[in-house]
Order: structure tokens, then sequence, then C-alpha cells
């Protein structure tokens, strides 16, 4: 019956058209009805999946680690391959005496220098004692107990009083006063050439000290440029190193004799110093004893 209405209808549809029709309407009628039933639970089911993985998700700040960064060594320096030790094992006799010689020196020159500041300072710690305590005594053989025994100033005032209790005989015929002057000035002198032992060390260190250095210098670039000649390689690794450990020698001298010429001079003022304090207590003590006319 409908068939027939919708052939009044459309006149012109025959029924296999209508038939193709009506599968096709179906066909999307139930493909719709089903796209919107999904729809929904899909939604749903999308929805509370998404916001327990927000919310489970912990803090990064909580989670993260700090990591621990490796402690990194700071590269050791290499060894120095060329220096004094490669110069005591490397050179031959001539090269180890030499050096043998600078030590030696530099340990001279030092052991005077200090020895020679202890003899001064205890020099001018007895010259102050001297000046307060010897001339309060009421004679000169008081004054002489009270300087320090085998120091200068009593070995001064000792000679002194030997000179004027011995003016007698042949010495008596000598004038008091040129006799008493003459002790006097031996003493001093004496007493001047002891200040000067260990100084011609020091000269002598300082004025020869570099041209032992220089000798090692030479007898050193002397064997580098042999041995260099008879290896035949004559780049600058093989040249720089063996004359840079002959020039130590060089060095080592200047090191040995700079010292010695600063100790010697500054040695040689210091006596000068102490040498005019004992002039003056020796002129004073000529005086008191030609006043006191010889007698203690």
């Amino acid at each position: 019956m409908r068939h027939n209405g919708l052939s009044r209808l459309f006149p012109q549809l025959t029924m296999p058209h209508l038939s193709e029709l009506l599968s096709r309407a179906v066909l999307a009628g139930c493909l719709l009805a089903g796209g919107l039933a999904t729809a929904p639970a899909i939604a749903q089911s999308s929805a509370p999946a998404s916001a327990p993985a927000v919310a489970a998700s912990p803090p990064i700040a909580a989670t993260a680690s700090v990591p621990v960064l490796p402690q990194i060594k700071a590269p050791e320096a290499p060894a120095n391959p060329y220096g004094l030790q490669a110069v005591w094992h490397q050179g031959d006799w001539v090269a180890r005496s030499t050096l043998l010689i600078l030590v030696i020196m530099s340990l001279a020159s030092w052991y005077v220098l200090i020895s020679k500041l202890i003899v001064q300072a205890r020099m001018g710690m007895q010259g102050r004692a001297a000046n307060e305590r010897f001339w309060k005594a009421d004679t000169v053989r008081q004054g002489i107990e009270t300087l320090q025994k085998g120091g200068p100033y009593r070995f001064i005032a000792d000679s002194a009083m030997n000179a004027s209790r011995r003016h007698e005989g042949l010495i008596g015929k000598v004038d008091l006063n040129t006799w008493v002057a003459q002790s006097i000035e031996r003493a001093v002198a004496t007493v001047h050439s002891r200040t000067q032992e260990g100084l011609a060390v020091l000269a002598t260190v300082g004025s020869t000290a570099p041209f032992v250095g220089l000798f090692g210098t030479v007898w050193g670039i002397y064997n580098a440029l042999v041995k260099i000649g008879a290896s035949g390689q004559a780049s600058i690794d093989k040249v720089a190193g063996p004359v840079g450990e002959a020039l130590i020698m060089t060095a080592i001298g200047l090191a040995v004799a700079v010292p010695a010429v600063l100790g010697y001079n500054w040695l040689v003022r210091r006596n000068k110093v102490a040498m005019d304090t004992v002039r003056g207590f020796a002129s004073d003590l000529h005086t008191v004893l030609l006043a006191a006319g010889g007698k203690s």
C-alpha cells in the first residue's frame, strides 16, 4: 500500500528505486542514533581518566633529586726533567765536583757571616758594660776586675797594667808615656786583627764563586754539544734542556757570591764601629794610667 501511495506521489520513480531509497534512509538513521548514544559515554569516560592523572602526579620539587657532581681533580704538573737533580745525575765528575765546591763555599761564607755577627754583638755588649762599670771603680785594678775575661777590653786593660808595672831596667829608660802608649797600641792592633778573622773567606768567595759557576756552565755546555752532535738531533728540545742545565751553574755561582759580598761589606762596617769604641776606651785608659803615675 505504501509503495502504491509513493508511486502515486512520484509516478516517475519505479519500484527498485523506491526500495533503494528506503534502505539508505534506514541505514542513515541507525548511524545517527548510534553516534548520539556513544558521544556522552566517550565524554564521560575521557574526563575522569584525565583528572586523576593530574591529581595523582606528585610535585616536581618533592620527587626531584639533586644530582651529585663528580669531583674533578686538578691535573698534576708534569715533573721537570731539567733541573738541579738532572745536573747531578747526568753530569760527569767535573760537573759534580764544581757543584760540591760551590756548596762548600756557600756553607763557609754563611758560617763566617753568622759567627762574626755573634762575636760583634758580644763585643758591643762588652763595650757598653765597660763604659758603665770600669770608670766607676776606685782604682784601675778594681776596674779591670769588672771587665769580662777573654774580652777585648779586658785584654787592653791588662796589657796597659803590665806595661806600667814593667817600666824598669832597659824599659825604664823609655818615657812612661811612650811605653804605655805603645803597649796599648799593640793591644788595640791585636784586637783589630781578631775582628778581621774570617773576612778573607767572604772576600775570596765573593770574588771567585761567579767564575767557578761560569766554569761549570762552560763545561756543561761543552758536554751537551758533544752529546747533541753524537746523536745527530739538533731540535729545540734536545738543545734547550742540556744548555739550561749548564746555565744553572752560573746561577748557583751568583747565589753564592752575592751574600758573601754583602756580608763582607756589612761586617767591615760593623767592625769599624766596634773598633772606634775600643780605641776610645784605650785612649781614656792611657790618660788614667798616666794620671795615676803607672800605679794601680
